[in-house]
């Protein structure tokens, strides 16, 4: 019996020592020293944390322009790009007009006991596709006999005197111009009424 009451005896005294470190380790403010401490603690952490909130202001201002200026340079490149294949496009069109060229002047004087040849007909297959791929790219035909001569569309090579056109008006197309949107692939080669 002796032995229980030692051991509750022992287990009580630990138990104050316990409760004696945790009051001391939660009041710091009964012990003088520590309050003096603590004040300036307080201080240095409210500086620490004014320097902290102003360190953070400038990082998130920095990363907000570095985001502004990559979401730029990402809108400055995919218009690079698009400008890239529509120059790629236009040159391969301005390369491809010649041909175009080449295939409706044969068509226009194919003679009469060949136009129903099935060679004929299919090469013929071959212009009108051409053409449809030309409507879908938008590439607009110039073909300006009757109007007014425009020199950002067409190009003088002569003048015709003329009873049946005002003069400054297109008489022939000696050659079809083509453009695309705003953009001139190649100016129609034109005469001129004096």
């Amino acid at each position: 019996m002796n032995n229980k009451i030692n051991e509750q005896a022992q287990n009580n005294e630990d138990l104050m020592d316990e409760k004696e470190f945790i009051n001391s380790e939660q009041a710091p403010e009964n012990d003088p020293q520590v309050s003096d401490d603590s004040d300036v603690d307080i201080e240095e952490l409210k500086a620490t944390i004014v320097r902290l909130h102003k360190e953070s202001e400038t990082n998130l201002d920095g990363w907000q322009r570095s985001r502004a200026e990559f979401d730029n340079f990402r809108r400055r490149k995919t218009k690079e790009v698009a400008e890239s294949k529509s120059q790629g496009a236009i040159e391969a069109f301005t390369k491809m007009l010649p041909v175009f060229d080449d295939f409706e002047r044969a068509f226009d004087n194919v003679p009469a006991d060949l136009e129903d040849n099935p060679w004929v007909t299919g090469t013929a297959l071959i212009l009108k596709n051409i053409q449809k791929v030309f409507n879908e790219y938008n590439i607009e035909i110039l073909d300006p006999v009757g109007e007014e001569f425009d020199p950002n569309m067409h190009e003088a090579i002569g003048m015709d005197d003329s009873t049946d056109y005002d003069s400054g008006i297109v008489t022939t197309t000696l050659q079809k111009g083509y453009k695309l949107g705003d953009k001139i692939l190649r100016p129609a080669l034109v005469r001129v009424a004096s």
